[in-house]
């Protein structure tokens, strides 16, 4: 499934015309260098990048799969198209045409995209800002103020989602119970796992040279919220104090599309990724809450919330929190570790 991404108003540049083989492989490596910071579930980073001639390559990570979390590879393909969006921004802002082909090979599942950049055109102001928010993006667990969302915020992020090929459905406050309910039955559900236990044990206390997991230093004590928050530390100490809020001016948001096939599922990823960067940009402190996908029954009722049309890929919390200290960094491998260069 090929898409060709081209921003801005001006002709094309086509290779042979000005562009070297150096110069797009020099755009390709800094692509995927923009693509380590993108957010993925445990902060797991799943992905894998090979640069061969003039061609970048992505590719998931099994081994980095939650094998008890995300059983059925839904929130890695998710992560993937996160990455996967990262690298098509940094193209875009630097004024390159990409050309993406999804999926390329049915024989090699675990090979999800295939970039080039066949000319130049001019750089792409809004992927210039989202680039900008790459380094400032963090998930914020801590509660939100009683600021609501406008309007016009919500409808430019669900026009940014819809332009990445999935959906964008608010959540109403009478429902707002509803997702409640479901995000605290995949918690119990999870809590009585001692698998899913161990593993979430496992991605919260990474030794410090992974460069990977869910540092305490990012996770936040358990509070009374509207929609509850994952305890990433469960008999530790988070580093992180809820505040005194309560969520009350939180927009709670579902990313969905119409089937939970691969190539739908890393587009949703490329959409969570387009709404997270956006509303860093625009202010917005953002939280994605992925429990309720992880487990079958929960995911059902998330479906109810979008009438039986769609099916559910990712939660997200927005809003504004009132404290001026940022959250920490999450750690990120170091690129040699991700991405792979060949001639």
């Amino acid at each position: 499934m090929k898409e060709r991404y081209e921003s801005g108003g001006s002709a094309m540049t086509r290779p042979g015309e000005g562009v070297t083989r150096a110069e797009a492989r020099t755009a390709l490596e800094i692509a995927a260098r923009a693509s380590l910071r993108a957010p993925s579930v445990f902060n797991t980073q799943p992905w894998r990048w090979r640069l061969s001639g003039e061609v970048l390559e992505l590719s998931s990570d099994p081994g980095r799969r939650l094998g008890v979390t995300d059983a059925e590879g839904r929130l890695l393909l998710l992560s993937c198209g996160g990455a996967l969006h990262h690298a098509r921004v940094s193209l875009a802002a630097a004024g390159w045409c990409a050309e993406v082909d999804r999926l390329p090979e049915e024989k090699h599942p675990d090979l999800l995209a295939r970039i080039r950049v066949p000319g130049r055109t001019t750089p792409d102001p809004d992927a210039g800002e989202l680039i900008a928010a790459i380094s400032r993006r963090r998930t914020d667990r801590r509660a939100f103020g009683d600021r609501p969302v406008s309007e016009r915020s919500l409808t430019r992020l669900r026009r940014l989602v819809e332009a990445q090929g999935a959906y964008l459905h608010l959540v109403p406050d009478d429902r707002v119970p509803e997702l409640a309910i479901s995000v605290d039955e995949a918690a119990d559900a999870n809590h009585f796992d001692l698998a899913h236990t161990s593993e979430l044990t496992d991605w919260t206390h990474r030794p410090a040279w992974t460069a990977d997991g869910v540092p305490p230093t990012t996770a936040v004590e358990p509070s009374l919220r509207r929609v509850p928050v994952r305890n990433f530390l469960p008999d530790g100490s988070p580093g992180l104090l809820p505040g005194a809020d309560h969520d009350e001016g939180a927009a709670y948001v579902i990313i969905f599309g119409t089937t939970d096939q691969p190539v739908d599922l890393l587009r949703g990823g490329e959409a969570m990724s387009a709404l997270l960067l956006r509303a860093t940009a625009d202010g917005l402190a953002t939280a994605p809450i992925s429990e309720a996908v992880e487990v079958a029954w929960p995911r059902r009722l998330l479906g109810r919330l979008l009438s039986g049309v769609g099916e559910p890929y990712l939660v997200v919390r927005l809003g504004y929190v009132e404290a001026t200290d940022p959250v920490p960094p999450s750690p990120r491998r170091a690129p040699a570790d991700v991405i792979r260069i060949e001639d």
